[in-house]
């Protein structure tokens, strides 16, 4: 055997090693509590909100979503609300309340993966969380302009959606300061400490994704810094098939040059999680025209609570309708 063989197979032998290493000890970390996420919701008043419905999907899943019947019977159209990393549909309680009583029909979806939609952390296949939006639609039918909004990693999967080629499934499409990606212009390293993300792992499971070997994707990717009570009534870590579900495309900008129908964005000058203020300096480098509202003294979370956030989404809705 010559020696250009034996160090091929040295070399292959090594990066079989490393893969496998990566794989089995490359997992996230625990991510230590973060207050400022935490926090906000164990005062929020939950009166009023609905009992979960259900959508059957395409795989016979039992779906949960909220309905928030609109206060006026001049219905202005509907918006179905995504949620945030880790979190379920309740907690867009107060952003789903805004705009009933603004006279939308107001849908809070629990995605599959989190809350009562299927097993918490993670999904059958890269794509699955599309099919499950493309049923709700066929099943619920939302009332027309129907708006797709997503806050956070939900702003991120909204936009996966915006760009794609369901986009017809919505008129409007509204991004609640959104997660865009690692390379994005608004990104902080571990979206400023709410996720601990097993880097070596991850690395290892899209190259062989890239094989098309997805066997292994059921495995923790991300951990979400959330204390001991919310770790129980929320979603603490995610795989890998929903942590590349629940975002936008890999070329992020390429996803946002694909979106044809009207699109706003909304975030907080205080967010601790991204850098907003990169939002629109982002947009207008690839010569994206959309709104870009930035609501003064707002950080992460409140974003969905804060009355002067919830009347910018409400407005932007309305715009966009026009």
């Amino acid at each position: 055997m010559n020696t250009r063989l034996l160090c091929v197979l040295g070399l292959l032998s090594l990066g079989l090693v490393t893969l496998v290493a990566a794989l089995l000890f490359g997992g996230p970390s625990p991510a230590p509590e973060m207050a400022s996420i935490n926090d906000p919701f164990k005062t929020l008043d939950w009166s009023g909100m609905p009992s979960p419905a259900r959508y059957k999907a395409r795989d016979g899943a039992q779906l949960a979503y909220r309905h928030y019947a609109p206060a006026s019977k001049d219905v202005r159209g509907s918006v179905v609300l995504v949620h945030g990393s880790s979190a379920n549909g309740q907690s867009m309680h107060k952003m789903a309340s805004a705009f009933a009583q603004a006279g939308y029909d107001a849908y809070a979806l629990d995605i599959r993966g989190h809350g009562e939609s299927g097993q918490r952390g993670t999904i059958a296949y890269i794509g699955q969380l599309e099919d499950d939006l493309e049923d709700f639609a066929a099943a619920v039918a939302p009332s027309k302009p129907a708006t797709l909004a997503g806050f956070s990693s939900g702003g991120g999967f909204v936009l996966r959606v915006a760009g794609g080629s369901r986009q017809t499934l919505f008129d409007n499409y509204l991004l609640l300061s959104p997660y865009l990606g690692p390379t994005a212009a608004n990104y902080r390293p571990n979206s400023g400490g709410w996720v601990s993300v097993g880097i070596p792992r991850l690395i290892a499971l899209s190259i062989l994704n890239g094989f098309h070997i997805s066997a292994l994707n059921h495995l923790t990717v991300l951990n979400f810094a959330l204390n001991d009570e919310a770790k129980a009534l929320l979603t603490p870590s995610y795989s890998f098939n929903l942590a590349a579900n629940f975002q936008p495309e890999r070329d992020y900008q390429q996803n946002l040059r694909n979106v044809q129908r009207p699109c706003a964005v909304i975030a907080g000058t205080d967010d601790e999680a991204f850098k907003t203020d990169q939002l629109e300096p982002e947009l207008r480098a690839l010569g994206i025209p959309w709104p870009v509202t930035l609501v003064p003294g707002i950080s992460h979370i409140p974003l969905t609570l804060d009355s002067h956030a919830l009347a910018a989404a409400v407005q932007a809705v309305g715009e966009m309708a026009q």
